[in-house]
């Protein structure tokens, strides 16, 4: 096999309660990458279709930095190069993983046409590398659901350790995207360095609340764990309309919402396809009477991930 194409999923990061720890991937939205070997020895980017804010410069583009992570990881290094065309549908900047999906793919399919040397689960180490570039920390809420699939937490990073979590068939998630870019890096500068321990203290039983939740398919549990102390407050401020967007989905049957990743989307999870697009409908309506163009998504949890399509 000389060529492979791939598709890896955009995801929602955090979940509410889980900062960089938790995180899930979406159906149908997310990135596409045709990978090369070529003669030459070495990464290069011939296409980015679809951004004009990427570098093709290999040392600046998450792509070509998490291939190069992993082949240094190599017992002995290929005797050509790859050659990347990228299909960008996760715009930077959206809250989605846009960075994260770029990565996963890159590793995936490189892995794929060197025979596999790795388990979908060690890429998501060299695919952190692609986020370091990209925000200046190297986590992995978005880049382990974009290559397994479904709900992933972190339960620790020294040494990584990834668990792929249960979750209901009838949990769906709708997404918004206003049109306006928040910077990963940004975001992250804004969060405090210190927390009070109370809000620890809620924070811990919020997310072992939801992921208790989530494998159980007790939906009002999931809904009653869908609550942020620690970074919402402070992003929130960024985002127009956010609060007045949470209480409306709930009012239309969410479980809950909050922001999707360092934003600006929004997510709220649901209980079945029919409330989820009717909260869709409630977040197009509440853009619309702000005045801010947006894009929504309504999504069933992808358990696939990152894979080769054709």
């Amino acid at each position: 096999m000389d060529s492979i194409k791939v598709f890896a999923p955009a995801t929602v990061a955090n979940v509410a309660c889980g900062y960089d720890v938790l995180g899930f991937a979406l159906d149908e939205i997310g990135d596409e990458l045709i990978i090369s070997k070529k003669e030459t020895l070495g990464l290069t980017i011939s296409a980015i279709y679809g951004s004009d804010l990427l570098s093709k410069d290999p040392n600046r583009n998450v792509i070509t930095v998490a291939t190069q992570a992993l082949l240094n990881s190599l017992d002995e290094a290929p005797e050509f190069g790859f050659d990347f065309r990228l299909t960008k549908k996760v715009q930077p900047g959206s809250g989605l993983g846009s960075s994260a999906s770029s990565s996963a793919a890159a590793v995936f399919g490189v892995n794929r046409l060197l025979g596999e040397p790795f388990s979908k689960t060690k890429l998501v180490q060299f695919a952190m590398q692609g986020e370091k570039l990209a925000s200046g920390v190297p986590h992995a809420d978005n880049v382990a659901p974009s290559l397994l699939g479904g709900f992933t937490l972190i339960r620790s990073y020294d040494p990584l350790d990834i668990i792929e979590l249960d979750y209901p068939d009838e949990l769906y998630a709708t997404v918004v995207h206003p049109n306006i870019e928040i910077k990963t890096s940004d975001a992250k500068r804004m969060l405090k360095k210190q927390i009070e321990l109370r809000d620890a203290i809620v924070q811990w039983g919020n997310l072992a609340g939801l992921i208790h939740g989530l494998a159980k398919e007790d939906f009002a549990l999931i809904g009653r764990s869908l609550e942020d102390v620690i970074a919402e407050p402070i992003r929130g401020i960024l985002i127009p309309g956010f609060e007045e967007a949470k209480k409306r989905s709930k009012k239309a049957g969410a479980l809950g919402c909050s922001i999707s990743g360092s934003g600006p989307s929004i997510f709220a999870l649901s209980e079945g396809l029919q409330t989820a697009q009717k909260v869709a409908e409630t977040f197009r309506s509440l853009f619309e009477e702000i005045g801010l163009e947006s894009y929504q998504h309504v999504s069933a949890i992808n358990p696939k991930g990152t894979e080769v399509i054709k």
